[in-house]
């Protein structure tokens, strides 16, 4: 099997490749856009598989691999953020607060399509403004869900408690990714 990721993630890259498998990383031309009053638990997976729409017919040894994580607090999706002050205000609405990350994945071959999600808490510290700052300068969270990754400085000094995959919280759950490809 060729395997395929559409992502241009240095994240997932990594722990795809750190799962032992050989892939090639592949780029799709896609909208990302939730229709209105979309479940939230639904919005990371309807984006996954809207991506694996969007690419080209699969040859049959291929497998395409498509993802989206969508961070959510208080019944609002969190994507990445427009520019610095739009992460600056999520970063304040997570602060001292517990939110939900949501991952979809979306498995593809030629002749079907499995998608999953999966969902971790997150408890957040209080941040304060200065540690926010800090953080958008040095770290620069501009491409991450929620402006912020849990393996940089502020997931390492903020995050006080979490329930479920710290993978699927980075933006692969790597156990579904795993266990899927074992059954194809």
């Amino acid at each position: 099997m060729k395997i395929l990721l559409a992502s241009q993630s240095p994240r997932r890259k990594e722990l795809l490749s750190s799962l032992g498998f050989d892939f090639e990383v592949v780029k799709i031309d896609c909208e990302e856009i939730l229709p209105e009053n979309i479940e939230i638990e639904k919005a990371a997976a309807y984006l996954s598989e809207l991506k694996a729409d969007a690419f080209r017919k699969l040859e049959a040894d291929e497998v395409l691999i498509t993802a989206d994580t969508v961070v959510a607090i208080d019944n609002q999706i969190l994507g990445k953020p427009k520019d610095e002050a739009d992460a600056k205000n999520m970063l304040q609405k997570l602060s001292g607060k517990t939110h939900q990350v949501f991952t979809g994945i979306s498995i593809k071959t030629l002749d079907k399509i499995i998608t999953e999600t999966d969902v971790a808490d997150v408890d957040f510290e209080e941040i304060s403004d200065e540690e926010i700052d800090f953080y958008l300068k040095n770290y620069k969270p501009f491409d991450k869900a929620g402006s912020y990754g849990i393996q940089e400085w502020l997931g390492m000094a903020k995050i006080k408690k979490m329930n479920g995959s710290f993978y699927t919280i980075m933006g692969l759950p790597t156990h579904l990714v795993y266990k899927i490809l074992k059954e194809i």
